[in-house]
């Protein structure tokens, strides 16, 4: 994958370590809302994907393509791929236990995914420079170590909790976390 500058640490930028509040390793970690495409139980067409942390740095999770997901018949649609990818990115960054936004998702399409395929998708964090977090993950066909089927880069901005207080339903998200603090 060739990433853009936007996507790619600059030399400053370091590793990054779990916080000593994010979840041990191997733990599952929860839903940010009941109600997200990407990761809520309670959305009827969503990816529905149970993230977990390998080691406290790495996430994974898997989704199975449905036949609400298609964009060409029977194959997964390139947008919701890509919604994978972004729900995986942002679950990795729950380990840094600070609130953070996409804001470049950089998508590359190597196989298509047929409708009833699973996906094991894993994210991981290349580095932290200021309010930026750099992040990649891939896409796997039918297990962990299939043939890889997407890709992406991402570059997240860190934000305050007043981000989703202004542009957001705060008061959605804090009846399902009393004690909502960074995605949780």
């Amino acid at each position: 994958m060739t990433r853009s500058s936007l996507t790619t640490p600059p030399p400053d930028a370091h590793p990054p370590a779990a916080h000593p509040d994010a979840p041990p390793p191997g733990a599952t970690l929860a839903s940010h809302y009941r109600q997200c495409f990407g990761c809520g139980a309670d959305h009827p067409t969503g990816l529905h994907l149970a993230a977990r942390t390998l080691d406290g740095a790495t996430v994974e999770a898997e989704f199975t393509v449905g036949e609400a997901h298609q964009g060409a018949p029977m194959l997964a649609h390139g947008g919701v791929l890509a919604a994978a990818m972004d729900e995986v990115i942002g679950m990795s960054v729950y380990l840094l236990h600070k609130p953070y936004v996409t804001g470049r998702l950089e998508t590359d399409y190597l196989l298509p995914v047929p409708v009833g395929t699973t996906l094991h998708l894993r994210a991981w964090c290349n580095g932290i420079t200021g309010r930026k977090a750099y992040l990649e993950a891939e896409g796997r066909i039918s297990a962990p170590d299939g043939p890889v089927a997407v890709r992406a880069a991402a570059l997240f901005i860190e934000v305050d909790m007043e981000h989703f207080a202004k542009h957001g339903d705060l008061a959605a998200i804090t009846a399902q976390h009393q004690d909502y603090e960074v995605n949780p």
